[in-house]
């Protein structure tokens, strides 16, 4: 099969509905040639019945990224699909409903948003080294965290853990030619979106200021990002942060 990831097994996490960034990441990646694995995490069999809806039905495997249990024997589990892996999607973020109150949230809510949110591009990434002996692309997902956002508050905060986590892999992996990077997407209505308290008011700002527009029901361009990164068309990019967001980042007042 031809394609920029032709031949490549990518592992592709978060998916949970077909409007996710990480299904048209992974719908995108099959189309270019990739051998897709999914992992789900609680309502697994909504994320199989989801699996059946890719070019190609994809396995599933269980995976909680705060089960020590789930992460060490990740590599043994994805190992039963597929000989290897070339490259890993990080789509997994939570911030329990109190780290949306950004002066009254506890120290238990921000800890879960960080752990959940930014740790786990770390964890996920070592648990699956022993499947990339020469080398790979890991991608994660962003919301851009070099500015304050209304309402978003101590997700805002780990997703700016989990853009300086992404520098520090990318540090410390390149000796085993490992490439770390994140995708910085504008705002998609998905059922992440939904748990985010002022979701409207936050992506209201895509429909005034992305200069090349931004379609909140369309994740394909944030997926197809992804899938420029995983392939070996970015063979010397690493640790950098590519803005799929309609050009909003760059716009000043």
């Amino acid at each position: 099969m031809s394609g920029i990831l032709a031949g490549k097994r990518i592992l592709v996490t978060g998916v949970l509905t077909e409007g996710s960034i990480a299904f048209h990441a992974a719908k995108v990646a099959q189309e270019e040639g990739a051998q897709v694995v999914l992992t789900g995490f609680g309502r697994m069999t909504l994320v199989q019945r989801i699996a059946k809806r890719l070019p190609k039905e994809a396995p599933v495997i269980e995976l909680d990224v705060t089960n020590q249990e789930h992460l060490d024997t990740l590599a043994e589990r994805i190992g039963e699909h597929t000989d290897g892996l070339d490259g890993i999607v990080h789509s997994i973020a939570f911030g329990p409903q109190g780290a949306f109150d950004f002066l009254g949230a506890s120290w238990e809510d921000v800890s879960t948003a960080v752990q959940v949110s930014a740790y786990s591009l770390k964890s996920l990434t070592t648990a699956c080294l022993p499947l990339m002996p020469r080398g790979g692309s890991v991608v994660g997902l962003t919301f851009d965290a070099q500015i304050a956002w209304p309402k978003y508050d101590w997700m805002g905060v780990a997703k700016a853990a989990l853009e300086s986590t992404s520098r520090y892999l990318a540090r410390d992996l390149g000796a085993r030619n490992v490439r770390c990077n994140l995708v910085s997407a504008g705002p998609i209505k998905s059922m992440a979106a939904k748990s985010i308290p002022g979701f409207e008011e936050l992506a209201d700002v895509w429909n005034h200021r992305a200069p090349i527009g931004w379609d909140l029901a369309d994740p394909e361009p944030a997926g197809r990002g992804v899938v420029g990164l995983l392939s070996d068309f970015f063979p010397k990019t690493t640790g950098e942060i590519v803005h799929v967001d309609g050009g909003v980042h760059m716009m000043g007042a």
